[in-house]
């Protein structure tokens, strides 16, 4: 059973009608595939994570609505139910608590507000986990320092010139950057397997 496209392309309109508003928002990763989405999270306020744009990888399944959506983070993030290696996700929604009644914003809101309140007693990284309740203050500054490190969006001349500074040619660098949707991560992957 292939996956429901119009219900895909559906939930896509709904989530940009009040992108502002929600702070999450969603797009298709190649023009037409309706299997491979990148959403985008804000950082809630008050939160170690304010200020913070995170990229989420979003991989709909062919069962999709009875199924949920494989999602992890791409922007490193240092958060108890997130792994700090993979970006793999702790949350109960994208797993046995998934229901056909919700949807990929559903989804991201619900990222969004385990931002707020994460669940250290059912950890994803459990180093990271120790550290937030054992060292309140030591976790507070290093997920400060991960969002302004790797969760600020810096402008394309800001990454086209990152990318440059280590060794590659600006016009391969903006071929892999629009090739990537503007993803510094996925863009510098493409430039290293073509090396």
């Amino acid at each position: 059973m292939p996956t429901d496209r119009r219900r895909v392309k559906r939930e896509l309109e709904e989530c940009a009608k009040d992108e502002e508003l929600t702070g999450v928002s969603v797009r298709l990763v190649n023009d037409g595939d309706y299997t491979h989405l990148t959403g985008k999270i804000k950082g809630p306020s008050g939160t170690c994570y304010e200020g913070g744009i995170f990229s989420v990888d979003i991989e709909i399944p062919e069962s999709y609505p009875f199924e949920p959506p494989k999602m992890r983070f791409i922007t490193k993030i240092w958060h108890p139910n997130v792994s700090s290696q993979t970006g793999a996700i702790c949350l109960d929604i994208l797993k046995d608590q998934w229901s056909p009644a919700l949807t990929i914003k559903t989804a991201l809101v619900s990222l969004q507000a385990l931002l707020s309140a994460p669940e250290p007693t059912d950890p994803q990284d459990a180093q990271v986990a120790r550290q937030y309740l054992d060292e309140p203050e030591t976790f507070q500054r290093t997920a400060e320092f991960w969002t302004n490190t790797y969760a600020t969006e810096a402008t394309e001349d800001e990454v086209v010139k990152r990318i440059c500074d280590m060794g590659f040619p600006e016009d391969r660098v903006v071929a892999a950057l629009r090739e990537t949707n503007g993803d510094e991560e996925a863009a510098l992957e493409k430039l290293l397997s073509e090396a």
